[in-house]
């Protein structure tokens, strides 16, 4: 009996340094997470956030609510953003399908590559809200950043082609349904043959605290991640992790402000909620951008 109770106690220690390992594995990030005071804002970054201030101040303040049950707001975000787009220089494209007889686009411009020109890169946000809420932070935190990185990125000579697409329908009761409009995108650009090799999703950007506790997460994580609310995160599935820790990687080599990143299972509440999900459906590596949302922001929706 002694024996027999020594070896479950070994085989249960196996499984569990297994398990752990595991874990660490999907959470185990390249590079190190910033610490330490921000640096001070430069002139172009007090202008870039005046510019990200209006985004949101005209999606979330001056339209409000955007979906297919607020459908003059819907209409009007769809236009404010093919617009903003157009100032910068881009011709937009607009995809337009019907939801219970409302019009929905989701909106595209592209940087064309050079050398690896047929490789996508997507960056995609989504600029719809649930039913008539404002959505200050879900998402037009996540649109004024996708404006604006396309602004950025506006004249730019990249190998990749990068693509910018604003999606609508994200929102219940079209989250992860065949109305869910980057989820329509993605299989039209699977259809075509679209050689995408990256999608990132700006999702739900606005919300930073230092306060202990500010930031939660679903069990086990709540051990390996911090207490404070004060960092950007990169999650992907199992199946992106490479795609995962480039960007992160990539992130902390070059940004001075904290960041944490894992790839998860997709089960794992939150990991799958938002538009990098649809791009799993049609075979596409993708990754979410995030603040994390409800393990963060208490006003969520």
């Amino acid at each position: 009996m002694k024996g027999s109770a020594a070896k479950t106690a070994a085989g249960v220690l196996v499984l569990l340094a297994v398990a752990a390992g595991c874990v660490l594995f999907m959470v185990a990030m390249p590079g190190r997470s910033y610490s330490g005071p921000l640096p001070s804002l430069a002139p172009g970054d007090r202008q870039l956030a005046t510019a990200l201030e209006g985004h949101v101040g005209q999606l979330a303040g001056r339209i409000g609510g955007r979906s297919v049950v607020a459908e003059r707001g819907l209409a009007q975000a769809a236009t404010y953003v093919a617009a903003q787009f157009a100032a910068a220089g881009f011709v937009c494209r607009t995809q337009t399908f019907a939801v219970s007889g409302v019009p929905c686009h989701n909106l595209e411009v592209d940087i064309p590559g050079g050398a690896r020109r047929d490789e996508i890169v997507v960056i995609g946000a989504h600029y719809d809200s649930v039913l008539a809420e404002p959505a200050a932070n879900d998402n037009a935190s996540g649109v004024a950043a996708l404006l604006e990185l396309a602004r950025a990125f506006a004249g730019a000579k990249p190998d990749r082609t990068l693509r910018f697409v604003a999606f609508v329908n994200e929102e219940p009761p079209y989250f992860q349904t065949e109305q869910m409009g980057s989820l329509v995108y993605a299989r039209a650009c699977q259809a075509r043959g679209d050689k995408i090799t990256a999608m990132l999703s700006l999702e739900t950007l606005g919300c930073y605290s230092d306060a202990a506790g500010s930031q939660s997460y679903p069990r086990p994580f709540n051990l390996l991640y911090p207490s404070r609310g004060n960092f950007i995160g990169f999650i992907g599935n199992l199946g992106s992790r490479a795609l995962v820790r480039q960007c992160i990687g990539s992130f902390r080599a070059h940004a001075q402000f904290p960041s944490e990143g894992g790839a998860l299972p997709g089960c794992v509440p939150g990991v799958c909620w938002s538009d990098h999900w649809a791009f799993w459906q049609a075979g596409y590596p993708a990754l979410m951008v995030t603040d994390t949302a409800p393990y963060r922001d208490v006003h969520y929706h």
